[in-house]
């Protein structure tokens, strides 16, 4: 199959260009794009624990704890034990952590507002749906 025919390079060419310009727009407010999306997360989950914050951010568990604990050295996010549930940590945004989303969110959210700008209300959808589809079919064929 000619490459000009595979549509993974051309899905993979936009998700790199949406996580470079993410990453620029995040990165002077002191994040990386892993770190604001699993800031992005705890502000909509406060106290969601590692294993599904880490689901919700499409990252492996081992990624979610080093970034974790990078957001713990921050000073941006804090881990206590669940009040029921002692093996379980429960992680919320700090005071510091959530004026440093709040400004990198200003700035992300920029970025899907310019990328949201290129396509009417219907071709946003129909663009859900497709990705939609996409996924589906991968997901549904996986050996």
């Amino acid at each position: 199959m000619p490459m000009s025919e595979r549509l993974g390079g051309d899905i993979k060419r936009v998700e790199q260009d949406l996580m470079a310009a993410k990453a620029a727009a995040v990165k002077p407010c002191g994040l990386t794009v892993p770190q604001y999306a699993a800031l992005l997360a705890l502000t909509e989950n406060p106290g969601m624990p590692a294993a599904s914050l880490a689901r919700l951010c499409l990252v492996t568990p081992q990624t979610m704890t080093t970034i974790l604990q990078n957001l713990v050295a921050m000073g941006l996010v804090e881990r206590t034990p669940h009040p029921w549930h002692g093996n379980v940590l429960e992680t919320r945004v700090t005071e510091a952590g959530l004026a440093a989303f709040d400004r990198a969110d200003e700035q992300a959210a920029q970025v899907e507002k310019r990328l949201a700008a290129e396509f009417s209300d219907e071709e946003r959808r129909i663009l859900r749906a497709l990705l939609a589809r996409c996924s589906k079919s991968l997901t549904e064929q996986r050996p």
